[in-house]
């Protein structure tokens, strides 16, 4: 049993304020592994407070961006000598199989190391000659960032978010969620050990309630949040009375388009990644598999031999591919939309039930639906799970408005063995990244929504562009100031 009792607020550790506690439940053996407190809104209140305090008084704004990179990059090197033991967090917590430690403990660490560079490269100020003058437009941190992080990739997205608002300047209080909490403590931890400023990064753990009185909180600038479309429509009503600013990256049902030319045999790694990863909690999953009709039972069967071959199992185990899904309410969500699909008349070409000989632990088969229709609610909604549906159709046109016809935007794939054909379809799917004869994302690209996928992009220059406000400064014609004088 791992037993945290503090918050990291104002740079230091505190006591919080009532003797509330969250079990922190394996989803493996079900079995409660960590308890946190909980926190009330008392703690939120501190560490808002706090977050203001370092941004309205503190140095962390006015540093150079070279030292506000320096500091990221030590954040980085503390989370690189606790590889180890992040890859055990995630995979106690949120049932990372060890196989994919690399990217679960690793990739927040490049993110951070990819966001300082880019931070130490930024034109915060930036000259234009306009038609009356010379201005100077300096670019401005928005302020105190609420970061609300999901429990699917925890360290992945706070590195992301808290990562970009410390390059632009801004203080954070982060609300991690209460599935996956122990990673932010080695998280803060790391913080203390570079000496951020006391306030700039303030961590607290709670559920969704804390998380809309932070969204509420007349302290809070700016919302960067990353869940349901259901709550991201909640924080936007809630931030639109103050006006805050929001980045919101929300949910996806992404298409993976197969033209008729495809290479199966390069495909198929890709698409299986693509459909099955972490069980299908992925908002980026190509849960819709568009086949043209002419190969529709080759690629079905082969997807199927591909899938089945995946070992769903102990996260612990090295030969783990899947494991169980977060809690007993997601396994409850995805069993019930295996028979709604059944109910609207789609075929279970394979799984569909719970892994024999896996009694304890939310586990769940990779289920693939075929003779499904994009009407079906299967295809329109997302599921959250490893449940993939695999629609038909005749030509390159039908395969762009089937993609297109989603109430959301968020990802994509086309696979052709003509790469000019398939960055044409491409081009034509509304969404807000693609690739082609992959499935990527890059820590250095923008990642956002179309539609209800999200307000806003993460990732790259653009990703520090959300936590920023833009000032023009014009100065008198004939004048030498310049930024550096």
């Amino acid at each position: 049993m791992i037993t945290k009792d503090q918050f990291f607020i104002g740079g230091a550790w505190t006591a919080p304020a009532t003797t509330r506690v969250i079990d922190v439940i394996s989803p493996a053996t079900e079995e409660v592994v960590a308890r946190v407190p909980a926190a009330s809104h008392e703690d939120v209140d501190r560490a808002v407070a706090a977050a203001r305090r370092a941004f309205d008084e503190g140095p962390w704004r006015w540093l150079p961006a070279s030292e506000r990179a320096a500091y990221l990059e030590g954040i980085a090197d503390h989370l690189e000598s606790r590889f180890d033991e992040l890859s055990e967090i995630l995979t106690l917590t949120n049932a990372t199989p060890v196989k994919h430690a690399p990217f679960a403990a690793g990739g927040p660490i490049a993110v951070l190391r990819s966001i300082a560079k880019l931070a130490s490269e930024f034109p915060f100020v930036e000259k234009v000659e306009g038609l009356v003058g010379t201005s100077f437009l300096f670019h401005e941190p928005v302020g105190v960032t609420a970061a609300i992080i999901p429990w699917n990739g925890p360290l992945y997205l706070v590195a992301v978010k808290m990562g970009e608002a410390l390059a632009a300047g801004c203080t954070v209080v982060v609300k991690t969620a209460p599935e996956t909490p122990l990673d932010a403590y080695v998280l803060a931890e790391a913080i203390q050990a570079v000496g951020l400023p006391e306030g700039v990064v303030n961590i607290v753990v709670g559920d969704g309630e804390i998380g809309a009185y932070l969204v509420e909180h007349p302290g809070i600038d700016k919302i960067t949040f990353t869940g349901s479309s259901a709550t991201g429509r909640s924080i936007m009503k809630a931030a639109a009375d103050r006006m805050k600013r929001v980045t919101l990256e929300l949910g996806g049902k992404s298409a993976a388009i197969l033209l008729d030319d495809v290479d199966l045999d390069a495909a198929l790694p890709f698409l299986v990644a693509g459909t099955t990863s972490f069980s299908g909690q992925v908002c980026a999953l190509l849960s819709r598999v568009l086949v043209p009709r002419g190969r529709y039972d080759e690629i079905v069967s082969a997807y199927c031999d591909a899938v089945a071959g995946l070992k769903v199992g102990d996260p612990a185990d090295p030969e783990t591919d899947l494991g169980p899904l977060i809690a007993e309410r997601q396994r409850a969500r995805v069993e019930d939309y295996i028979s709604i699909g059944r109910d609207e008349g789609a075929r279970i070409a394979l799984g569909g039930g719970r892994p024999p000989g896996l009694t304890r632990g939310w586990y769940v088969e990779p289920t693939v639906f075929v003779d499904v229709t994009n009407s079906m609610r299967i295809a329109r909604e997302e599921i959250f799970g490893p449940v993939v549906t695999m629609i038909p159709f005749d030509g390159d046109a039908e395969a762009i408005a089937i993609s297109n016809d989603s109430d959301y935007g968020l990802h994509g794939s086309v696979f052709s063995a003509d790469v000019a054909r398939a960055v044409e379809v491409g081009l034509r799917v509304r969404t807000g990244t693609l690739t082609v004869n992959g499935w990527t994302i890059d820590p250095r690209v923008p990642f956002g929504g179309f539609k209800q996928s999200g307000v806003g992009r993460e990732n790259g220059v653009e990703g520090i562009r959300q936590f920023l406000e833009t000032k023009a400064l014009g100065v008198p014609e004939g004048s030498s100031w310049s930024p550096t004088s």
